[in-house]
């Protein structure tokens, strides 16, 4: 009975939403496939988009691929395309969670069909948050014709249009839109910035809609980097003055370093900028808060201007300091910190070092607290703050349960590779870790997401699925700056473009 119970499940899953057959003559490889994207031993949550790809050889005429998984059997390929049935894939990784989908490829060359040697794509018990947005960017440097702030529905392929530089026609060369945020993974707040014509920063307050300056007395810049705090109504900023260069020899190609960064607090409800910090020896950036509120974390380099001292408080000051940042950049090492907030008075404790990520002869940047408040997540490269043009940046966290936070610190080998790891977010369970990578070409950023389990190890990255396996290759925008979030964006390009076009 139970073997014509197997029989009956093999045969309904066989060919549901497909009308393949596997081959009945094939020859053995003895050796993996090799598919694009990477799927093969990766561990993905239950929730997740189908793990559409193609077969990544020469001379591919046709394939198949079979998942199996308790008893359940689904086959899917045509030409060098696995594309799986989205209703079907659900049905899969719903019956393997908590286990393992045993994946066997078949593909024909010549006329002659193959088998490879199967892989195993591990299901966990975890879910992912289901809606990530992010912003997509041109590989360009000083031009931005066209930006988007988008949001995808990890569950399926969908991805809307939050808002794109293109919506104001008036607008000669387009805006610069960058730095969006929401609070604690909910979307009835959140801000993003707008740069050049139309500019200010765009704050969403339960239902409240409005564009404000952030360039006040006494602050250095308009807010930057933004972190709402996880309850209150208030958000940290750091403040920056930021320029790029090029390199034209070295493979990082572009550098982009601040002469000057501070730290300051905006009350979303009373219009307030206070000043956190702001040292002239000091470079602040990447603030964050801890999922508790009590603390705010950042990035901080100290950096002693010796040619552009005499010059302070004058005018040419400022291209001094570029010059001199510029000829010593591989100096400036970025260490984390953190400050205690005092909710009733909203003030800040004095600064503690939390990673001195510059003993390590690194540079730390991009500090984010694991929601129970345990791991602290960075991005290292050896000197910097952005590092999303070093390819030796990497992944890194610190268990901050430990005595010696220089000790309890490790690379997330498995999740990195040979080129720059940056930008990176945590889910609202701690479980996934989304972040930016080169890893493929070098040139054009991807979207990567990790399993990080309770042992505090990070698992194999795989990339972002997509409808069709070969999109990434054609695609020419970069990911930017992923955050998760729990619900779909409450507001339309429209509406923020009316409150954009205003003064």
């Amino acid at each position: 009975m139970k073997q014509l119970l197997y029989i009956l499940v093999c045969l309904l899953f066989v060919g549901c939403g497909n009308t393949h057959d596997l081959p009945s003559s094939y020859t053995q490889t003895g050796r993996l496939p090799s598919i694009f994207p990477d799927y093969a031993e990766v561990v993905i949550p239950p929730n997740i988009a189908p793990l559409n790809f193609m077969i990544d050889e020469e001379g591919i005429e046709d394939c198949r691929a079979e998942f199996s998984c308790r008893g359940m059997v689904y086959v899917s390929g045509q030409d060098s395309r696995v594309m799986i049935d989205e209703d079907d894939w659900q049905d899969i990784v719903q019956t393997a969670k908590g286990s393992s989908i045993k994946v066997t490829v078949y593909a024909k060359r010549s006329d002659k069909w193959m088998r490879y040697h199967a892989f195993s794509i591990m299901v966990a018990e975890d879910s992912i948050d289901r809606y990530v947005t992010y912003r997509l960017i041109p590989p360009s440097y000083t031009l931005y014709e066209k930006l988007s702030l988008c949001q995808r529905d990890l569950q399926t392929f969908d991805e809307s249009i939050i808002y794109n530089n293109q919506m104001l026609e008036s607008v000669d060369g387009g805006q610069c839109i960058n730095c969006h945020s929401v609070q604690n993974y909910r979307t009835d707040r959140a801000q993003f910035h707008v740069r050049a014509e139309y500019g200010g920063t765009v704050i969403y307050d339960n239902g409240k809609l409005r564009k404000v300056d952030l360039k006040r007395d006494g602050t250095i810049s308009a807010g930057v980097y933004p972190a709402w705090h996880p309850t209150e109504d208030i958000i940290a900023y750091s403040m920056n003055r930021t320029m790029q260069n090029f390199h034209t020899i070295y493979k990082g190609k572009v550098e982009v370093q601040d002469t000057q960064g501070g730290l300051m607090l905006y009350d979303v409800q009373s219009d307030e900028v206070t000043v956190i910090s702001n040292e002239q020896d000091r470079l602040s950036a990447f603030p964050t808060w801890s999922p508790d509120g009590k603390y705010l974390y950042y990035a901080s380099a100290k950096f002693d201007y010796r040619d552009s001292l005499s010059l302070m408080g004058n005018d040419d000051a400022n291209i001094s300091m570029q010059h001199e940042i510029v000829d010593r950049y591989k100096e400036v090492k970025y260490d984390i910190y953190r400050r205690s907030y005092h909710s009733e008075s909203k003030t800040f404790g004095k600064e503690e070092m939390v990673l001195c990520a510059s003993a390590m002869g690194k540079s730390a940047t991009v500090p984010r607290i694991s929601p129970d408040g345990r791991y602290l997540l960075v991005a290292m490269g050896d000197y910097g703050c952005f590092h999303i043009w070093h390819p030796e940046a990497d992944l890194y966290v610190t268990d901050l349960s430990g005595d010696d936070a220089l000790q309890s610190t490790y690379p997330l080998t498995a999740a990195n590779s040979n080129r720059a790891e940056s930008f990176h977010n945590w889910t609202s369970n701690g479980r996934w870790i989304i972040f930016e990578s080169r890893r493929w070409d070098n040139n054009y950023t991807r979207l990567y997401v990790s399993y990080f389990d309770r042992k505090g190890h990070a698992h194999k990255a795989f990339q972002m699925p997509q409808e069709n396996p070969d999109f990434e290759i054609f695609n020419r925008n970069s990911y930017n700056v992923p955050e998760f979030t729990v619900e779909k964006v409450k507001i339309t390009p429209q509406e923020l473009a009316r409150v954009i076009r205003e003064d």
